[in-house]
């Protein structure tokens, strides 16, 4: 039996470093929401591939989706020979996607596609070069994805110069001590000493910010986003990449704020595991672009749409919308339960939407002051434990909570158990 140890000694000699790992746990086989190593060890996934097999390892309808489309073909490039199954899926997402009016639908790979092709469609619709981006969002690591990003460690240093014409601007983050109004004022200032509103082709923003720390954007500020879009002619990009897909109790994030974007980008859960990316948005601002302007080899590949259906119907007939907010509710719940314990004193916010959920540590909660120290003992502690974790936030201090949205409740309080049990264990060694 070939073992994660083993594994990992060819990892390193076989693979670039810089592909980092938030275990060296290698996967053998998973199903549902749990997993077992090469070792033969069990696993709770709270992970779920950062946030794409929100339908559950395996799911059966999506194996049978798979597998009838694979006896027609796998690919023949879109661009080449069209499908329907391309077809039935985009006008499937613009049915549903939150946008302002009708709607068209570009298919891609990732979800750093999706941005890039969402900058793209918004400068050739407006003519304008510059793109407003958040302090704490993550866009993808290409040099446009990575000059949106408003993390510098680890995705930026060393991959300079980035593309010009970008600006970012705080994200309002009360826990952090910005508020909606200190942002609009930072966004205003921008528009005064820095770039005139006139030569800004959008503004892109997770509505709940993923590796930032699942911070979530107030409504009043996405309202106001939208009517400062409408205002000057700005395109309102929504970055619903990890958030989308009943990931936060609704379909996508932004209907919590029952706001509509002008563009969405969409990715992770869309495909159930595998590669797949659309880019939704108004059909005036997905039609500037000529003939040949968008696509892509691989983009909208037949086995990935065929899995989009299936993750499509899935959500709907197992109610995983409702499924989200039940996970959701268990979990914070109980993370509210510790943050209360006099033993712990470490938990500075509990926060979440549906089964988006995070704890931000801290040394102790009257300092408020970062611990990616009791962080990384979590998350190694845990593993050792047998539950998958991850972590995030602008100074490595969140763990954030991802569990498949087809887990049942006797598995979720059991990670979260183990949870407990990691924390308790972390706190203690760090005393």
């Amino acid at each position: 039996m070939t073992t994660s140890a083993e594994l990992h000694t060819r990892r390193m000699a076989a693979v670039p470093r810089g592909i980092g790992h938030a275990t060296q746990i290698y996967a053998k086989r998973a199903k549902n929401a749990e997993l077992w190593s090469e070792d033969g060890k069990r696993y709770i996934d709270f992970g779920a591939g950062i946030a794409v097999v929100n339908t559950g390892h395996g799911h059966p309808r999506i194996l049978a989706a798979i597998e009838e489309q694979m006896k027609s073909f796998s690919h023949v490039c879109f661009q080449v020979t069209p499908h329907e199954n391309y077809v039935s899926l985009a006008e499937r997402l613009n049915a549903v996607a939150p946008v302002t009016g009708p709607a068209k639908t570009m298919l891609a790979s990732t979800g750093a596609e999706a941005v890039e092709n969402a900058v793209k469609v918004a400068r050739c619709f407006t003519g304008r070069p510059g793109i407003i981006s958040f302090s704490g969002g993550f866009h993808g690591r290409t040099h446009m994805g990575m000059a949106l990003t408003g993390k510098a460690v680890p995705y930026k240093k060393g991959f300079g110069p980035f593309p010009a014409d970008i600006y970012n601007v705080a994200f309002p983050n009360l826990y952090h001590g910005t508020s909606t109004a200190e942002s609009l004022k930072a966004l205003k200032a921008l528009f005064k000493y820095q770039a005139d509103p006139s030569s800004i082709a959008g503004i892109i923003i997770e509505p709940v910010q993923g590796e930032g720390g699942f911070n979530i954007a107030p409504t009043d500020f996405l309202q106001a986003l939208r009517a400062l879009c409408d205002e000057h002619g700005i395109v309102f990009i929504a970055d619903e990449i990890q958030t989308g897909f009943a990931r936060t109790g609704k379909l996508f994030a932004l209907e919590h704020a029952g706001v509509k974007a002008d563009v969405v980008t969409l990715a992770k859960g869309l495909a159930g595991g595998l590669p797949l990316s659309a880019i939704t948005g108004r059909t005036d601002i997905m039609d500037a672009s000529a003939p040949g302007g968008l696509g892509g080899t691989y983009a909208g590949n037949p086995i990935a749409c065929a899995a989009a259906h299936a993750v499509l119907d899935i959500i709907e007939d197992e109610n995983l919308c409702a499924r989200a907010n039940a996970i959701g509710d268990i979990i914070q719940s109980r993370c509210r339960d510790l943050a209360g314990r006099s033993n712990l004193n470490c938990i500075g916010d509990v926060r979440g939407l549906g089964a988006m959920c995070a704890v931000e540590f801290v040394k102790n909660t009257a300092s408020g002051e970062p611990s990616p120290e009791l962080t990384a003992q979590v998350l190694k502690i845990g593993n050792e434990r047998g539950l998958i974790l991850l972590s995030c936030g602008t100074y490595g201090n969140v763990i954030r909570f991802l569990p498949p949205l087809t887990a049942s409740d006797a598995l979720v309080k059991e990670g979260m158990d183990i949870f407990e049990a990691t924390l308790t264990e972390a706190v203690s060694k760090l005393q």
